[in-house]
């Protein structure tokens, strides 16, 4: 535990200069367009590259040193950071640079991901597997409270190129927190030779591991459904809708990812303590089922701050119990000497629908869905009472759609026994090795 300690210190600090960054830069490109379309573009390539390169990434995490992967992964980020300081600083940053940025900060995590989350198997037991997860997820969570705060002062005080310097300085604190320890490498006890006669094959072979197991692609398939949901709004809109429905007020939108922060800083805290429910899989469905029927449907219906306060605040507080109660059982069932293939597999599909909902995100909402529920619109009059009129309205009824939709994606997974059952039907890797 203490060098997991170490190195997650050295990326709490890293995620949150990283957020500052991106948020400083996401009211600069709302300001310079006022399109959601714009927003959800910047997710959409956040995820694309990282969709492309996890196969290749995955090979590489298993054949070198985990910790210089992630160091890698960390120099080349702030390297690029650097580079929009720079551009910034002549004033000659333009809304393709943060395109651009977003895919290579999409491929170096396509590495820093999969390597991190390996090597956490390679440091604790697995009764802590939950527990780390949930201070990953803490880590995440301090960010999304802190950065925008952070940000808020900040850019009043030093400006965007301020913010992004201190950016920087974070990941040399990551890459410091990483140079101070060493990550033992697994033993071979996986027999691949059969799947590996070609490059091909390596390629393959995460893949191959997953679909031979029911249970994990079944689980992998319910997450790429919610992903797709989540996409559509939470993680492309939301913002947008925010500084639609408030005029443009900053301090609005950072308030409302605040409470999202301090919803997941609360869910991460009570793993830490707790360690999740002994079934990891209700941790899974039934918090996802939650989260999308009290996150979206008061995202959708508020129409003040405090509302979405509330809505951001239970709806990720069931964040953490989720994507803890998932790695547990990822890292509980597959091999530790291919986990960089696997889970780069995994990250892989499960986060292919990301693109996709970010893609549809920006003009459902520019195009459909706001025109559709402005003053005389064709759902004003029918939907009105529920979202009301106006600039933001027709993004809150994408949020009813998800919530709906999310929620029956979620609880699908109990009517596949193989899901339902995966952490008792499939052994775990120590239980292969005997």
């Amino acid at each position: 535990m203490r060098i997991f300690l170490i190195i997650w210190a050295g990326q709490l600090v890293s995620l949150l200069g990283t957020g500052m960054t991106r948020f400083a830069l996401l009211v600069w490109a709302w300001q310079q367009t006022g399109e959601a379309t714009t927003l959800a573009l910047l997710g959409f390539f956040s995820y694309g590259p990282y969709v492309l390169v996890s196969p290749f990434a995955g090979i590489v995490v298993d054949r070198l040193d985990r910790r210089w992967v992630m160091l890698l992964a960390d120099l080349c980020a702030g390297l690029m950071t650097v580079g929009l300081l720079l551009l910034f600083s002549t004033g000659e940053l333009r809304i393709w640079h943060l395109y651009l940025a977003e895919s290579l900060a999409s491929v170096f995590e396509a590495f820093q991901i999969p390597a991190y989350s390996a090597s956490i198997t390679m440091l604790v037991s697995k009764e802590q597997y939950a527990r780390t997860s949930g201070m990953h997820s803490l880590a995440q969570s301090t960010s999304t409270v802190l950065a925008p705060i952070f940000a808020g002062v900040l850019l009043g005080l030093v400006g965007i190129g301020g913010v992004m310097l201190i950016d920087v300085a974070t990941f040399l604190f990551a890459v410091f927190t990483l140079l101070l320890v060493r990550i033992p490498r697994p033993s071979r006890v996986t027999d691949t030779s059969d799947m590996l006669e070609s490059s091909l094959g390596e390629l393959s072979f995460g893949f191959r591991y997953i679909f031979a197991r029911r249970g994990l692609l079944g689980l992998l398939l319910i997450f790429a459904g919610m992903n797709l949901f989540a996409a559509l709004t939470y993680y492309s809109i939301l913002p947008a809708m925010i500084l639609a429905r408030t005029g443009s007020d900053e301090l609005a939108l950072a308030t409302v990812q605040g409470a999202l922060g301090v919803g997941g800083v609360v869910g991460s805290l009570l793993i830490g303590i707790w360690g999740g429910p002994k079934r990891r899989i209700h941790a899974c469905l039934t918090g996802a089922a939650l989260s999308f029927l009290v996150g979206d449907f008061l995202m959708a219906v508020g129409r003040v701050v405090p509302t979405w306060v509330v809505a951001a605040f239970l709806g990720a507080v069931f964040i953490p119990f989720i994507t803890s109660a998932q790695q547990a059982i990822w890292q509980s069932k597959v091999a530790p000497d291919v986990q960089g293939r696997v889970f780069s597999a995994k990250g892989m599909l499960q986060m292919a629908t990301f693109p996709v909902g970010y893609l549809l995100a920006g003009p459902l909402a520019d195009w459909v869905f706001e025109p559709a529920m402005v003053a005389g619109g064709p759902l004003a009059d029918v939907l009105g009472w529920l979202v009301g009129t106006g600039p933001g309205a027709g993004m809150g009824l994408m949020f009813v759609c998800t919530s709906v939709l999310g929620m029956a994606m979620s609880l699908s997974g109990y009517l596949f026994d193989a899901v339902r059952n995966v952490e008792v039907d499939l052994p775990d890797h120590e239980q292969v090795l005997a």
